[in-house]
């Protein structure tokens, strides 16, 4: 498919629309985590949105814009969370009929958070990949206004104004870590850095346990078929996204892969320095930050900390374990 250009100037109009709805999120730094890193670590604390995530900037970008005949059909996407409560959480804020696709035993905390935002929940599948599958289907049966987690140009624009923000707060930032599930957050970290400050590296990270868009990245082609055995769902895609995909092979600076123990421990260290709720998959780029300490030293970075919404049960084994 031929897919639009997204550029800066997209970003800055859906920075527009979504600015009467979502304050900009705090940048902090914390002392414990520059000494575990060994450079100034700044953290972009995405799960201070309404939604705990970052994605509630591009369900709000793309809602907005709906046409009257996309509104009257209602709108249906698959989400492991924090995707579901973006639509869900613009859906209502713009009067529209949302509906969500879910795994079986997806994370109670986010599938609450969609039902009390009034999304109709479908569950489906034992992953992301075959809920995915199923709303395509439901799309077509019944005329509903499909939302791809990642091949959507709105989504893309709206959650690159995260970036935006970053660079506002430390225009000299050296290197942007994002996690990557479908990879729309590093699509849009990459549009923002490499228009604005061409020489600040973009650093994808994605569990070893579900690497489908790191080895499509290294490839440089779609590849699909691998398990999504990371207990980080929201990294938890087994077929990359052709969209993302495109700008992260032209734009992104490198990708690495951390282990679940690693994130594990990630997870961990920043719930202690910042005391903050963090999600598995938020916590990445820490993990991802670590593991690049060598080559990190001394150098300005931002941990975008994707998510917040962590369950009492994954809270506890996180402890546990």
């Amino acid at each position: 498919m031929d897919w639009p250009t997204i550029t800066l100037a997209d970003v800055l109009e859906a920075r527009r629309r979504i600015s009467p709805h979502l304050r900009a999120t705090p940048l902090y730094s914390y002392g414990g985590l520059d000494e575990l890193v060994g450079a100034e670590v700044w953290v972009k604390h995405e799960n201070h949105q309404p939604v705990g995530a970052f994605k509630v900037r591009g369900g709000i970008n793309l809602v907005s814009q709906l046409g009257e005949d996309e509104r009257r059909r209602g709108l249906i996407a698959a989400s492991t969370g924090n995707h579901g409560q973006s639509i869900a959480y613009a859906s209502r804020l713009f009067g529209v009929a949302s509906r969500i696709c879910v795994p079986e035993n997806a994370n109670p905390v986010k599938l609450e958070a969609m039902r009390m935002l009034g999304a109709e929940l479908i569950e489906h599948g034992k992953d992301f990949d075959a809920a995915r599958e199923h709303s395509g289907r439901l799309a077509a049966e019944h005329g509903y206004r499909y939302v791809h987690s990642g091949n959507e140009p709105l989504l893309i624009a709206g959650v690159a104004t995260e970036t935006l923000e970053i660079l506002e707060d430390i225009p000299n930032v050296e290197a942007i870590i994002v996690p990557v599930g479908g990879g729309s957050g590093a699509a849009g970290a990459c549009i923002v850095a490499k228009a604005i400050r061409r020489e600040t590296q973009v650093i994808g990270v994605q569990s070893e346990a579900a690497p489908a868009a790191f080895r499509s990245w290294r490839a440089r082609a779609l590849l699909d078929g691998d398990e999504t055995a990371t207990f980080a769902e929201g990294l938890a895609t087994r077929v990359p996204f052709e969209l993302p995909q495109l700008i992260l092979w032209e734009h992104l600076d490198d990708f690495v892969l951390v282990s679940d123990d690693e994130i594990r421990n990630a997870t961990r260290l920043l719930i202690e320095h910042t005391r903050n709720l963090v999600e598995p998959a938020g916590a990445a780029s820490l993990a991802a930050a670590l593991k690049l300490r060598n080559r990190l030293g001394g150098k300005r970075v931002a941990l975008v900390l994707s998510g917040g919404n962590i369950s009492p049960a994954q809270l506890a084994a996180l402890y546990a374990s």
